[in-house]
């Protein structure tokens, strides 16, 4: 799976030790970057309960006790990615389980995860070690956001059920792709969502809830097949996509890279850029992405793009960042109104915040640049702009 490793150029921003101070946390709480502002109108009502109002604690500071607490917003999402271990375990890290035990306290909406649930993508495993790790991820995961009554949102990860192709046009991984299909379309583990279009899940498939529009593609390798693009375009540009506050896509690998060892071809999408003009034709948001195992908050044009830190196995630094790993849960309020974003990130083994201010300003990699969110590109120094 190794490629020759390539050199990015990365111009950190503001270094500082982790460690935040409870005086100082609503500043680590980074403000929303507002991308295009709907008509202001009251918030809708949950799409699964079409009768229900508006959530009465909208603006409320709510989250697990002890930890920092954001105004919850219209909507709230908890996102969570690269849950598995090593391959083949049916058991999941510490801070798997902590994030698992405590989202129920944030009262998300809804949990999004950025892809890789269990460890398959090896032929030496059999068929029951590849259901004896989706038994384990519905003991460890599901079953208890099923208790919680949390919907799940997922995209696939090159562990969960890979897109790679052989020479001859056949997924290489056909087995694990049965299975995790024959998982997610048994109705014990009905994830509760509000489908739109479910007639490839749990590859690619659309949702809607509370407002937004969300498209799920199967980016568990580095190509987005032709056919799929243009159930991309079919799907983003129907009424219930248009019609949405705001629209939400979810795929596993990012588009550009931001982390050591996945800074290089394979392990970001193709055409990342053309893949970005799709997502903005149609006023995507947001693109939430796992794989590289490091949270960064990023953007890039008129696209958010939201890289999910792993908080199982394997975290990894920021390409050139001096700060060490870490394991990450980001907590997103939506404002509808304004169509925009909150991102609160924790770090899951110390239960601290993430400070934003930290982390890189530009990461420059092969295929493409990626801006932190805060920062824009007017406000770009000189010796930022030369790296691009």
């Amino acid at each position: 799976m190794s490629l020759n490793r390539r050199q990015f150029l990365v111009l950190s921003g503001l270094t500082g030790g982790f460690g935040v101070a409870v005086l100082m946390q609503r500043t680590f709480a980074e403000s929303a970057i507002q991308r295009s502002p709907a008509p202001s109108q009251p918030p809708p009502p949950k799409a699964s309960t079409p009768t229900q109002p508006a959530n009465a604690n909208v603006g409320q500071a709510i989250a697990p006790q002890g930890m920092f607490a954001p105004p919850r917003g219209d909507v709230r999402i908890a996102v969570i990615s690269d849950l598995n271990s090593q391959y083949g375990s049916t058991d999941y890290e510490a801070e798997v389980d902590k994030a698992i035990a405590l989202i129920p306290a944030w009262q998300p909406d809804l949990v999004l995860c950025g892809g890789d649930m269990v460890a398959g993508q090896s032929q030496s495993l059999s068929d029951g070690e590849v259901q004896a790790m989706w038994a384990a991820f519905d003991r460890h995961i599901g079953a208890p956001l099923r208790k919680a009554k949390l919907p799940y949102g997922f995209t696939v990860g090159n562990h969960d059920a890979s897109a790679a192709l052989s020479s001859g046009g056949t997924f290489l991984f056909q087995r694990d792709r049965n299975l995790a299909a024959a998982h997610w379309n048994n109705p014990k583990h009905n994830p509760g969502l509000q489908f739109v279009d479910r007639g490839k899940f749990p590859f690619y498939y659309t949702f809607q809830q509370n407002g937004i529009f969300y498209l799920v593609w199967d980016a568990s390798s580095a190509t987005i097949r032709a056919d799929q693009l243009a159930w991309v375009e079919k799907s983003l540009a129907s009424p219930a996509a248009q019609k949405a506050k705001l629209r939400i896509a979810i795929g596993h690998l990012p588009l550009y890279a931001v982390a050591v060892r996945r800074d290089r071809l394979g392990e970001i999408l193709d055409q990342p850029d053309k893949l970005r003009s799709l997502l903005e034709k149609y006023r995507v948001h947001t693109y939430i992405s796992g794989h590289h195992h490091a949270y960064f908050p990023g953007h890039r044009g008129k696209l958010e793009l939201l890289h999910a830190g792993a908080i199982g196995a394997g975290p990894r630094r920021l390409l050139n960042s001096d700060r060490p790993p870490q394991k990450t849960l980001t907590i997103v309020d939506v404002k509808l109104g304004s169509a925009s974003t909150t991102y609160t990130t924790y770090d899951m083994t110390t239960l601290q915040l993430v400070k934003h201010q930290d982390l890189p300003r530009i990461i420059v990699g092969p295929n493409g640049w990626v801006l932190r969110r805060d920062v824009q590109e007017a406000d770009m120094t000189p010796e930022e702009r030369s790296l691009i």
